[in-house]
């Protein structure tokens, strides 16, 4: 008889197989992108969800607990989770994990109750679920899992391997559901990471020799405070009273209601300042600046493990800042940019409203700088940032109030999730999918309203916004009937590929005329870094000629990847 029981211990491994065979295979999972566009990233976005659970799970090491193991591999990915697929894959996690942290051992029973609690969850957090999708191949292998519980399967290699080829099966099957697919000749790339995390989970069941070392460093941070760094600026001009810059984790195995959440507090400030202690179901955020870090982490540990623990001596960095201080606060001075650091923002009551906005490129921040945005998290197209990075914007913005644009389609669940996982602040997220639709919202934004009217207002006007985008081909595919060549440039709408062709002041012209009607009254030009002003004047003008009724505003980018970005309103 084979085995019928998975231990803490091998489950562990099996996590870890799974997240390292899909980190192996990202590159190939990037390349299954529909659109022939240079961003393509789900295999980016949704290995760098799964590695910030493993880095959780690997500090735990070798001896713990089930319900540890599970706690970091939920909390890991919900804060780590990129992008639409690596949401979904995060949300898969937290529903399977629930299923089985209280449990000791896991059975086919077990493993197929959880799989149907994944399922259950992912498909809760995506508004409008479409078919063909990594929610497919999840379903799939759900259903499949509760059919063999329930015709008596009881050994796990078995059941383990039936349900994933049917998986993969359903997943060969996503062409037929989604046409879109069935053009490019491609599979879902999320379903695709998917079959990879388990195909490395059923490895390691199996015993094969698997590397499962996993990079304790965090990934290369994709935002920016308008260029300087966070708590260490103020420091720079007066000297330092607690050296030790201390930020953790508390992975809670205890309980942490609001007066242990108050006592904590209290001993922090008892033993430092600067800090920010943000309590979630079953992890704590932690940051402090004290002279003695082993205080924080021994009271810490009272309440649970510790994971992402950092330690920097201020001190040593202090004469380094000193140093580069004038170059910073002038560079800043000339973007018209001003730092809010930790320490200034606790000298001052938090305002009632403030706004995040995702961007790019460095004149769509200033554009946003100059409409009041408070942060600035770079990413987007080429990144796109994590809940954590949002979790941590949010931190950085000292209201009590906070509009978040997320200005792209595939960060609008992180920011969701984000909002969900905030305990002490109201994070509205505005569904802006383009940059225009982001720059609308906050030009719409009246002081004197509420928030909710406030809301109200932008949601509307973000409907009115057209968005175009001009970039190149990195293949040869055909969608929607349109034969496209590596290389091609590309005019894409709001809802897919307008045109492609070889001139690309041709095709922006002809995108632009396929959003135009009678009702047009604004058209704005925004330019990327490849594109010379001269170049974006003369299409300007062809434009302002072109559409006498309407007009027609130029301004500088600097996004990368796209030459255009232009709106019609």
């Amino acid at each position: 008889m084979g085995i019928q029981k998975i231990d803490a211990k091998l489950f562990s491994k099996m996590f870890l197989a799974g997240a390292k065979n899909l980190e192996n295979k990202k590159e190939w999972i990037n390349e299954l992108n529909v659109f022939p566009v240079p961003d393509g990233d789900t295999g980016t976005n949704m290995t760098m969800t799964i590695m910030s659970a493993a880095r959780e799970v690997s500090a735990l090491g070798g001896d713990a607990k089930m319900e540890a193991i599970c706690k970091a591999i939920s909390s890991g990915s919900l804060r780590g989770a990129r992008g639409n697929s690596g949401v979904i894959l995060s949300q898969l996690f937290r529903g399977f994990t629930k299923a089985v942290s209280l449990e000791s051992e896991l059975t086919v029973s077990v493993l197929a109750a959880a799989c149907e609690k994944a399922v259950e969850t992912a498909y809760k957090a995506v508004m409008k679920p479409k078919e063909g999708t990594i929610l497919t191949v999840a379903r799939g292998a759900a259903d499949k899992a509760k059919e063999l519980r329930e015709n008596g399967v009881e050994d796990i290699e078995e059941f383990m391997g039936t349900v994933i080829e049917h998986a993969k099966y359903v997943l060969s099957q996503t062409p037929e559901m989604l046409p879109v697919l069935k053009q490019a000749g491609v599979v879902d790339s999320g379903g695709q990471g998917l079959v990879e995390v388990l195909n490395g989970a059923f490895d390691a069941f199996l015993g094969k020799e698997i590397d499962l070392t996993v990079a304790m460093t965090d990934r290369p941070a994709a935002r920016s405070g308008y260029g300087m760094s966070p708590f260490l600026e103020v420091q720079a001009e007066a000297d330092i009273k607690f050296g030790y810059c201390t930020e953790f984790i508390i992975l809670l195995n205890k309980t942490f209601n609001i007066k242990a959440e108050m006592d904590f507090k209290a001993y922090l400030e008892s033993i430092g300042d600067s800090i920010v202690c943000v309590a979630d179901d079953d992890v704590v955020k932690v940051h402090v600046h004290t002279n003695d870090p082993g205080l924080a982490i021994q009271k810490a540990l009272k309440y649970g493990a510790l994971s992402n623990m950092k330690i920097d001596n201020m001190r040593i960095e202090h004469q380094e800042k000193l140093f580069k201080m004038s170059a910073k606060e002038a560079a800043a001075e000339e973007a018209g940019s001003v730092t809010d650091t930790e320490a200034a923002k606790e000298t001052q009551p938090p305002k009632e409203i403030g706004f995040i906005a995702v961007s790019i490129g460095q004149g769509v921040n200033e554009i946003f700088k100059s409409l009041g945005v408070d942060y600035i998290i770079e990413g987007g197209q080429t990144m796109n940032p994590s809940t954590a990075d949002i979790l941590d914007a949010v931190d950085k913005v000292n209201a009590r109030t906070i509009f978040i644009l997320p200005n792209n389609k595939n960060i609008v669940l992180a920011a969701n999730q984000a909002a969900e996982l905030m305990t002490d602040k109201n994070l509205l997220v505005i569904p802006t999918k383009t940059i225009p639709q982001g720059i609308t919202a906050v030009i719409n934004y009246v002081p004197e309203l509420s928030a909710d009217e406030n809301e109200e207002t932008m949601l509307r006007e973000i409907g009115n916004v057209k968005t175009g985008q001009v970039t190149y081909a990195v293949r040869d595919t055909v969608i929607d009937d349109k034969e496209i060549k590596k290389g091609d440039y590309m005019g894409i709408g709001d809802k897919g590929i307008i045109c492609a062709g070889q001139d690309m002041a041709g095709i922006t012209e002809e995108m632009t005329a396929a959003m135009v009607d009678d009702s047009s009254e604004l058209i704005s030009i925004y330019y990327g870094c490849d594109v010379e002003e001269e170049d974006a004047e003369a299409l300007c003008a062809s434009l302002k000629k072109a559409y006498p009724s309407c007009d027609v505003e130029l301004q500088y980018g600097g996004q990368p990847i796209y030459y255009y970005v232009i709106s019609v309103e």
